[in-house]
């Protein structure tokens, strides 16, 4: 599956994780690499750890880092084998970290990543470690003994539940389990009815030493709530959002005004979700100018977004893409005399927010992210570092345009194009100095860094 060579700090906060599936679990090792009791395994069935610190929530975790008990080294994230990706949002909603996961090949269950404490904080691997034999080879690596296995026909009967059970008489319990659109026949997970912990039983090769890793590309997404079954947003103090590119529809992300930028209009962001093929006609609150779109496809299939010109045809996509659970940014103009109208086409539920320019994401230090983003940059002349982690089958395409806005109101007609390139890469680009709208496209995660130079 991959390796990854670093591995990322953290900040000791309330982190909300996810897969985009319900199947994520936790388990809390002690110093020793194993759990030390039933209550360390914290999943869909056993969903808060005694200590409060670890929750299950819609197919996330919360983990309160600071909140820890100092008996915990280390946090196993790991699940049901699936394809996507996954990530970590601090409480202001940036994500701190997310790893693309490749589909194992012949596992059932794999451990996703682990987040580990190291000089009085907290860092986070990406693993990709598979087990072949299911969640039940992967728990028993981590000093969990399975205790029996459910016979096969009532497995067949209740293919992904969801959920494990615990045996008769005992509060044991072990990670979920969960549908997966990507495993094939035979790849379902080994429904357990029963786990106990084994004393001095000495773990598994622990996560630190896989030898197998998957790639850590990093991820970010605007996206936080999940829909309840109404397709209506829960409220942002709930902590059942989750940061990966499946949370959906997208939560409302404040901004602030970025001191010197004067390029496009303010107004009140507007917001449509829909299923499928539609038209969109924005309203009245956005003025004309450019403006940003900010969306996301839930699932896998094509999606795309053009605007309509005056004559009601397909103008430049401002999207265009088969990655799964997409979530993207970009910017275009609102016309004048007419409203912003854009054509959505897509195989499944999507959201879509039309915001100011300003509300883009600032390109200051390190920001990583996942598929198309527009970026803020106001600091002087730099240096870019671009890292491409590439698609699921190591390639894709990767593209940056820089709209030079200084005492401009519209997006320039011919902008630099600083990158245009295929396959994962590291490459470093000069930028101008700011104020710079920077158009950035990419067929899978990304990481950026400036540093100015002089």
């Amino acid at each position: 599956m991959g390796h990854t060579s670093e591995s990322s700090w953290v900040p000791s906060v309330t982190l909300l994780v996810g897969v985009g599936n319900e199947g994520i679990s936790a388990l809390l090792l002690g110093a020793d690499g194993r759990v030390r009791g039933d209550a360390d395994m914290v999943f869909e069935g056993q969903p808060v750890h005694p200590s409060g610190a670890v929750r299950h929530t819609k197919q996330s975790l919360s983990l309160a880092l600071h909140e820890v008990e100092p008996e915990v080294e280390r946090i196993v994230i790991a699940g049901p084998a699936l394809s996507g990706s996954l990530a970590a949002m601090a409480p202001d909603r940036q994500v701190v970290v997310a790893w693309l996961i490749a589909r194992p090949d012949d596992a059932r269950a794999v451990v996703f990543g682990e987040f580990f404490r190291e000089s009085g904080g907290w860092k986070f691997t990406g693993i990709g470690k598979g087990y072949a034999s299911g969640l039940a080879e992967l728990v028993t690596a981590y000093g969990v003994e399975v205790a029996e296995e459910e016979p096969v026909a009532a497995r067949t009967e209740r293919v992904f539940p969801g959920a494990l059970e615990k045996p008769v008489g005992g509060p044991a319990s072990a990670p979920a389990a969960s549908a997966s659109p990507v495993a094939g026949p035979g790849h379902g997970p080994v429904p357990l009815t029963g786990v106990v912990k084994v004393p001095g039983r000495a773990s598994g090769q622990g996560p630190g030493q896989a030898s197998g890793r998957a790639p850590s590309p990093r991820a970010e997404s605007p996206w936080q709530a999940l829909a309840d079954g109404r397709g209506q947003a829960r409220p942002a103090e709930e902590p059942v959002g989750s940061p990966v590119p499946t949370a959906f529809p997208p939560a409302e992300r404040s901004y602030g005004l970025v001191g010197g930028w004067e390029f496009g209009p303010l107004f009140e962001p507007f917001t449509v979700t829909g299923d499928g093929d539609q038209v969109v006609t924005v309203d009245g609150r956005v003025p004309p100018g450019p403006v940003l779109v900010e969306t996301a496809h839930e699932g896998e299939g094509y999606f795309a977004v053009f605007p309509l010109d005056r004559r009601n045809k397909d103008g430049e996509y401002l999207f265009s893409t088969t990655l799964p659970h997409f979530t993207g940014s970009s910017v275009t103009p609102a016309p004048e005399g007419r409203a912003l109208r854009l054509r959505v086409r897509a195989y499944n539920r999507w959201a879509l927010r039309v915001k100011p320019v300003a509300a883009a994401r600032r390109l200051d230090g390190t920001l990583r992210g996942y598929g198309a983003e527009a970026l803020l940059y106001t600091g002087g002349a730099a240096d870019l570092r671009v890292r491409f982690e590439g698609n699921e089958d190591g390639g894709g395409y990767v593209g940056m345009w820089c709209h030079e806005v200084a005492g401009h109101t519209a997006l320039t007609p011919d902008p630099t194009l600083v990158l245009s390139d295929t396959d994962p890469l590291d490459h470093t680009v000069p930028l101008p100095p700011g104020p710079l709208l920077l158009l950035f496209r990419a067929d899978g995660p990304w990481t950026l860094s400036v540093k100015e130079i002089g």
